[in-house]
């Protein structure tokens, strides 16, 4: 039998009668966002067997994780354009998750030497390269492995695609949220519990609160960099890892861009892929466009790793700061990664119906995926522990 996502109101099936439409629905638990906080809350509700409703603004599921095949479409087998790396040794709560889902590991190739740009006009240093300790690690697939194995457990139902979030109510025991869905129209759906898994600036920038977020906890959440919200991500697949033939580990450093950092990108089934980290800043990206900032990121890696470099058989690129559901204006700049320590609590008014889910909100690995892991179970637990004792 398909498990519910909690009780229905406005709407019935009668036998032998049409149906009628559902205008309203009141589950124990919203969550806001379908990154990997807003996956593993539902996770973790589900397990416990109370129902939710996962409100996604895009298309699709995993937020800040993109992972692509070659022709650009999302795939849990391909190439991450988000995040890559994890930690487990150092990071326990992410090398469980990895683990509790089968997921398999491997170590990031850094077998080799490194190789340094520094001076225009002058080749790149070529050094010996530096083992990295604890190694990072990366999922096999690449991180939308993650993403799909935490979906595939979720009732389809009760996860909704393309409904953008615009508005947070609070009205007695009950918090109405009103989002506009796929087709534009406005709709709102009530819950005991609101879990926001979205960055807190974009939350204070595009959703109205009622009552009004306090101006301290409105400035504290402008004020929290969103991880990855001020960066570019250049990939260039190759049909083989050529620069490890010569002895490259696949990393380099740049002074002179427009990738400052690159490293091997190839996936655990063997498909050859160096990525780069672009140094341009968000307006001037704007300004020279993709195809521009793509055609010097080519040049630069034939520079660097000689001209089999500048003729992959395909080339990804993401702008995040270009992305309304991931950046704000404020995001424009490059600033600092998101501190540990959780925000501040949210206004009295709010405590025990609003729980904050983001990585930026985690009390320790803030702005990584084991931040947003972090933040998503602490939430879920302090969630079930006020049900509990409400009962």
């Amino acid at each position: 039998m398909p498990r519910a996502c909690g009780p229905l109101i406005g709407g019935a099936t009668i036998p032998g009668l049409p149906p009628i439409r559902i205008t309203r629905m009141s589950p124990p638990v919203l969550i806001v966002g379908g990154g990997l906080a807003g996956l593993l809350a539902a996770h973790r509700l589900d397990q416990a067997g109370i129902g939710f409703v996962l409100l996604e603004a895009r298309a699709r599921l995993g937020g800040r994780i993109l992972t692509a095949d070659a022709g650009q479409a999302v795939a849990s087998e391909g190439f991450d354009l988000g995040p890559s790396w994890l930690w487990p040794d150092i990071q326990p709560a992410m090398g469980a998750l990895v683990a509790e889902l089968g997921l398999p590991v491997f170590e990031q190739h850094a077998d080799g030497d490194m190789l340094f740009e520094r001076v225009r006009g002058e080749a790149p240093r070529r050094l010996q390269g530096m083992r990295q300790e604890p190694p990072s690690m990366r999922i096999a697939g690449g991180t939308g492995a993650l993403v799909a194995a935490l979906a595939a457990g979720l009732p389809g139902s009760c996860i909704r695609l393309g409904a953008r979030v615009t508005r947070v109510t609070l009205g007695g025991a009950e918090v109405e949220v009103g989002f506009v869905d796929g087709q534009g129209r406005a709709q709102s759906l009530a819950a005991s519990d609101v879990l926001l898994a979205l960055p807190p600036r974009l939350l204070a920038a595009t959703v109205e609160f009622s009552p009004a977020l306090d101006a301290a906890t409105a400035r504290n959440w402008r004020d929290t960099p969103t991880w990855m919200a001020p960066h570019a991500k250049f990939l260039a697949l190759y049909e083989r890892p050529f620069w490890r033939e010569a002895g490259l580990s696949g990393t380099a450093q740049s002074s002179l861009g427009p990738l400052v950092e690159i490293h091997d990108a190839s996936t655990a089934s063997g498909r050859a892929a160096l990525f780069g980290f672009v140094g341009v800043p968000a307006g001037p990206r704007a300004q020279y466009g993709e195809a521009a900032i793509v055609d010097a990121a080519l040049r630069q890696l034939a520079r660097l790793f000689g001209p089999e470099a500048g003729a992959p058989r395909a080339t990804l690129f993401k702008d995040w700061a270009a992305d309304p559901l991931t950046a704000t204006a404020d995001d424009a700049e490059a600033g600092e990664h998101p501190l540990s320590g959780g925000l501040a609590p949210v206004p009295r008014e709010w405590q025990q119906r609003l729980w904050l889910a983001g990585s930026e909100a985690a009390r320790r690995d803030a702005g990584y995926l084991a931040g947003a892991v972090e933040a998503a179970e602490y939430a879920v637990t302090a969630l079930m522990q006020r049900r509990v004792s409400a009962h």
